[in-house]
This record gives C-alpha cells, structure tokens and sequence, in this order.
C-alpha cells in the first residue's frame, strides 16, 4: 500500500507542478521561454520525486513507465494495476487541485483547459500526435529502463538522468501535442477540464494513452532484446 501511496503522491506532484506551470506562463512559441520554463517544470518535478519517493515505489508517476518496467519483468501483474489506478488518481487530484488554485485565486490559465494535452501543433492530425507520442514516450522509457538496469551502476544519477530526459523530450513535444508520455497526466487534467466545460481535449485523449504505451513496450521489447547480451 505504501508503494500506491507514493505512486499518488509523486503523480499529483507532477500534474500540479508540470501543468500548473504551463497554465501560469503559457507556452507561447515566439518567445519559447513558456516551453523552457514547462519543460523544467516537469523535468524537475521527476528528479524531486525520485529522490524522495523512489527508494518506496520506483517513481514511476506514468502508466507508460509502470507498463516498460512490467514487460522488462521488473514488476508483478498485481502491482502494475495498482500503480496505474494510483497514478490515474494522482493525476485527477492534481488537476483539482490546480482548478481550486486558479479558480478561486483568479489566475487565467494561459493553456485554457488545465495544461491537457492537445493536437494543434500538429494541425489536429491524430496520426502525426500518435506518433510523436509514440517516439517520445520511446526515448524517455528507453532510457529509464536503461538508467534503473540492475547490471549497470547507475543508481546515484537515475534520478537527475530521468528528469533531464523528460525536460529533453518536452523541449520538442510541447509545441506539438504539449507532450504526455504520461496517460495518467493526460487523462486527470483533460477529465477535470471537461466537467468545468472544455471537453475539447477529450476528443483526442485516446492518443494520449495509446501512443504513450505503444511507446513504451516497444521500449521494452528493444531494451530486453539489447541487454540480453550486455555484460
């Protein structure tokens, strides 16, 4: 249960921190400091969680992550559920949280629906937005899996390595979908945002979960393929 706990805990941080940012300063490409400053936010946010909450649960904050370490056989079917739910939860309490914060400190959110993820950058083209979720959610996976490899000594540093990735990945895909990698951060702030009435975002939800974890068991497959042979 603690594990769960921690799961929730460490999702809420990063919805709050990640999209509570990008809602304060937008992210307005003329002058890109919006995405730098989002970017940070998220990255930052897994390095503090990680150092804090995973030595509990790992840190893993995403379904996606949970799905790449369950598929490399570093976690049981049971738990993989368990964190997915914590995860989802964390993420809607995160996006409550952010509405109560903005809605009675009267705040506009620059993004317009909680910081949920969209497909204008992509001209609203549902297969360009999978694939960019896809291949991001690639690159970030990869890498965790090979950070937090037990044959390698990487420990002290996976956590600032995570979250530079993250920041990395964002630094790309936020001009283009807002950048998931993450159903879980995808899904609270679009469902709380539906209900305060934009629903916009979940039109296209379905690409933020499916591209995420497609991302993330070609990942896996690849990283168990690769170190199968390493030393």
């Amino acid at each position: 249960m603690k594990k769960y706990i921690a799961e929730f805990i460490g999702t809420m941080v990063l919805v709050t921190m990640g999209c509570g940012t990008a809602m304060l300063v937008g992210c307005d490409a003329a002058s890109g400091s919006g995405y730098l400053l989002t970017a940070l936010a998220f990255g930052l946010s897994i390095v503090a969680m990680a150092y804090s909450i995973g030595n509990i649960s790992g840190c893993h904050v995403n379904p996606a992550v949970s799905l790449g370490v369950y598929l490399s056989g570093g976690m049981d079917s049971r738990d993989l559920l368990g964190y997915i739910v914590s995860q989802v939860l964390g993420a809607l309490a995160g996006a409550l949280l952010l509405l109560g914060i903005f809605g009675m400190g009267g705040v506009p959110d620059l993004t317009g629906g909680l910081g949920s993820n969209g497909l204008a950058g992509v001209n609203g083209n549902m297969i360009a937005g999978l694939l960019v979720e896809c291949v991001l959610t690639f690159i970030f996976v990869l890498t965790i899996l090979g950070v937090t490899s037990s044959k390698f000594n990487h420990a002290p540093l996976a956590g600032l390595v995570i979250g530079l990735t993250l920041t990395f990945v964002h630094i790309l895909g936020i001009g283009l979908t807002g950048t998931s990698v993450n159903p879980a951060r995808s899904f609270g702030p679009a469902l709380v945002a539906a209900f305060t009435g934009n629903g916009s975002a979940i039109a296209c939800l379905w690409v933020f979960i499916v591209g995420p974890l497609v991302g993330a068991a070609l990942a896996a497959f690849l990283y168990r393929y690769l170190e199968s042979d390493a030393a």
